[in-house]
């Protein structure tokens, strides 16, 4: 089937942009955080920016949808304009390696990430057609996955080589960044529609008026929290020895990360034609049910077996809702309020994001 001129420019700017995404996704997940430990050796208030970065962007999102609404950008250049600043921030951090620039500038370009999601999902939804729409996001997902898999053994070796490379590792996520910013700006998009002022929470007053809305978000903070606080959980379940699991570092990684991940690539394209093909509550159900199982599989075993298979439903469970997570708003709200309707969204995630692992660590 032939694809719209504009459904063709985006899905072949997104696929590229995906190998850059893969890559910045490994600094937020591991190299951050890396480099913060073993060559700043920072405090714990340090690390607790750098890995607060991605959920202060989602607090922010809106009030990046509501600037750029006021300013009447277009979404693929508001998006370019700050993989541009995400580009400086990564270039600053390599030439002037010191601890406070590098947290603060971890923090940033994370937030730059997740920040200008909602900006993504309207550039989605006026892109990608209704009934594929799921199966062309997830055909990015797997690249994305497979680039940060790679990247990770990469940055990982270059680092195990000598650390001080670390600042080759910034460079790269500087280039990424560039190169998302010479690449979004092709993407077709159209104006946000302003209405409420400058007030960025003016989108909230949504989920007083859909009910729809309202109660689907009201589903997503209970499953949400529950899912955020058992995350972290996973590793300190595996490492600390006071539960009785003897494991070494290597096969600690492949079950929480690699093997997760495999799975999750495995199932990307299954959840992105469900998502285009099955009723969203349905799927939804679905998902929760799945992650509900994947927490007790792996939270009950003490065995290899046990763990794996925790860790594979987690996976196929999570390839689920990388799709649903970033396009479930495209199936009810107006076309001219999707990105307000995802700002709202994203900005309840980050609530979870920065109170759930500590609620989590409280309980143990």
């Amino acid at each position: 089937m032939e694809l719209p001129e504009r459904t063709r420019v985006t899905y072949t700017v997104e696929r590229l942009r995906a190998v850059s995404a893969g890559i910045l996704e490994t600094a937020g997940s591991t190299f951050y955080l890396l480099i913060a430990v073993r060559w700043f050796d920072a405090g714990s208030m340090a690390k607790a920016v750098i890995a607060a970065g991605g959920s202060i962007g989602l607090l922010l999102s809106p009030f990046i949808v509501k600037i750029v609404g006021s300013l009447r950008l277009l979404p693929n250049l508001a998006v370019s304009y700050l993989n541009f600043v995400g580009f400086l921030v990564c270039f600053a951090m390599a030439l002037w390696p010191s601890l406070w620039l590098f947290v603060i500038g971890s923090a940033v370009s994370m937030a730059i990430l997740s920040g200008v999601v909602p900006l993504f999902t309207k550039i989605y939804n006026e892109n990608f057609p209704e009934q594929n729409r799921g199966r062309l996001f997830s055909r990015t997902i797997m690249i994305r996955i497979v680039v940060a898999a790679a990247f990770n053994e990469i940055g990982g070796r270059l680092l195990s080589n000598n650390l001080s490379h670390f600042r080759i590792l910034l460079f790269i996520f500087a280039g990424c960044f560039a190169a998302a910013y010479f690449l979004v700006r092709r993407c077709p998009s159209t104006k946000l529609v302003n209405t409420g002022g400058l007030n960025p929470f003016a989108a909230f007053s949504y989920i007083k008026h859909d009910r729809v809305f309202r109660l689907t978000l009201i589903c997503w903070m209970f499953m949400g929290f529950a899912n955020l606080m058992m995350y972290p959980l996973r590793v300190e379940y595996l490492a600390n020895s006071k539960y009785g699991i003897s494991l070494s570092v290597g096969a600690i990684a492949w079950i929480v990360g690699v093997i997760p991940n495999l799975a999750r690539l495995l199932m990307s394209p299954v959840w992105g034609w469900l998502f285009d093909k099955m009723n969203f509550f349905v799927l939804r159900i679905i998902l929760n049910l799945g992650f509900a199982l994947g927490i007790l599989t792996f939270f009950t075993s003490t065995d290899t077996t046990g763990l794996v298979m925790g860790g594979i439903v987690f996976g196929v469970s999570l390839a689920g809702g990388d799709v649903a997570w970033s396009l479930w708003v495209t199936k009810f709200a107006p076309p001219d309020r999707v990105a307000d309707y995802m700002s709202v969204h994203s900005f309840f995630t980050g609530v979870r994001g920065v109170l759930a692992p500590v609620v989590a660590f409280n309980l143990i």
